[in-house]
């Protein structure tokens, strides 16, 4: 799938081009079928992720190295503070009472640290911290079994894998305290319940070759988006494809070209029903264009694309208005007071049905975003994204 930049982008500037096409037409109603619960959930990787990007800009040497590594022990402070373990729970909670049997989960961090290296010392940047912090599908599938709704992990896509050095002060100097590599290593994940009569036939995943890449204070960061996906059945009857992903957040061009990836990848065969879970970072009602994408990408072109020229029908529009829908918007430090501040909408649910086929929503429900799911006595929400679940007849 490496295609050169030059043809990838030729491809992009064509795809913009499509993108005034209406909006893919809801399905019609299907057949009595068994019905299917599926969810998209983003659990937040704990943090800004953009503040060590912001602290270096314009720095070069060892004064980037230094905001570097401040913002990054920041950086990580917050994670504490957001307490994933305490956030699984409420999580755990919300999954129960849902009961999906598909889950597209976005964000499942997996936090490492480890010794300290700085430059002409060790190889700063390099991935070998191996202590565990925080392991988000761990917590989450043991909180889901303590609350009485196993789950499990039927694909794992790792995606971007980044470290790089934490601390206070200045290392060059002697005045730097607390000193430590931390590593980020983002997953996303479908989960199936355990008591589900879904049945995998195949699953795949894979990564995307549209991707940004930085320099940040010297050392290199590859921001990696994925995929992944399962055919499943119920016993001999008609199956489907449910395809999990996360498209680009900084950047629409990017987030275009994925979705192009993925229309063309595991999310193109017309001749299967396929349902996406997915956080597109595309708000359908942002036409605005990020000031550093050169190809002026709108923010919804990515949502435009999948639901125009891509055949997709954005469901919860066929189940709600899209004010009742909105799902990001919250915090960073996710312990704003209620009610929150979701005030757009980037997480949604994608059904294509085959031909003779229909896809039709008897019941949803967007999670986490009222009151009733802030924790009381830590004042977190379960993430700075909620959740949407549907229930789907075929």
């Amino acid at each position: 799938m490496h295609r050169s930049s030059s043809s990838r982008w030729i491809g992009l500037a064509a795809a913009l081009a499509l993108l005034a096409v209406p909006l893919h037409s809801a399905p019609a109603l299907a057949e009595p079928n068994k019905p299917v619960t599926v969810m998209t959930r983003n659990l937040y990787l704990g943090a800004d992720i953009q503040r060590p990007i912001r602290a270096t800009a314009g720095l070069t040497g060892a004064a980037a190295f230094v905001a570097l590594g401040n913002a990054n022990h920041v950086t990580r402070e917050i994670v504490d503070r957001t307490n994933f373990p305490r956030r699984s729970e409420l999580l755990a909670a919300e999954i129960a009472g849902a009961k999906p049997d598909l889950i597209g989960v976005q964000e499942v961090a997996l936090w490492r640290h480890g010794p300290l290296e700085l430059p002409g010392a060790g190889s700063p940047g390099a991935l070998n911290a191996t202590t565990v912090d925080y392991d988000f599908l761990a917590i989450l599938l043991q909180d889901l079994r303590q609350a009485g709704v196993p789950y499990k992990a039927v694909v794992v896509q790792q995606e971007s894998d980044v470290e790089a050095p934490a601390f206070v002060g200045n290392p060059f100097t002697g005045t730097a305290t607390q000193g430590r590599d931390v590593r980020l290593t983002v997953r996303d994940v479908i989960l199936l319940r355990a008591s589900s009569n879904l049945r995998v036939l195949n699953s795949g995943s894979g990564q995307y070759d549209a991707r940004l890449v930085l320099s940040v204070a010297g050392l290199p960061a590859s921001f990696v988006r994925g995929f992944n996906w399962v055919d499943v059945t119920q016993g001999s009857g008609r199956s489907f494809r449910f395809v999990n992903t996360h498209l680009e957040a900084f950047s629409s061009d990017l987030a275009l070209a994925q979705a192009m990836e993925l229309l063309t990848g595991p999310a193109g065969d017309r001749g299967r029903t396929t349902i996406i879970g997915c956080d597109c970072n595309s708000d359908p009602l942002n036409n605005t264009v990020k000031p550093t994408d050169p190809l002026r990408t709108p923010h919804n072109g990515p949502y435009n694309f999948i639901t125009g020229p891509g055949g997709f029908t954005d469901l919860w529009l066929t189940w709600r208005p899209a004010e009742q829908g909105w799902t990001s918007g919250l915090n960073e430090t996710v312990d704003e007071p209620a009610p929150p501040s979701f005030d757009h909408r980037i997480d949604m649910i994608f059904a294509r049905p085959a031909p003779g086929e229909q896809v039709r929503v008897v019941a949803g429900d967007v999670t986490g975003a009222t009151s009733a799911a802030k924790d009381p006595v830590t004042g977190l929400w379960p993430s700075d994204h909620a959740g949407v679940v549907l229930t789907l007849s075929r």
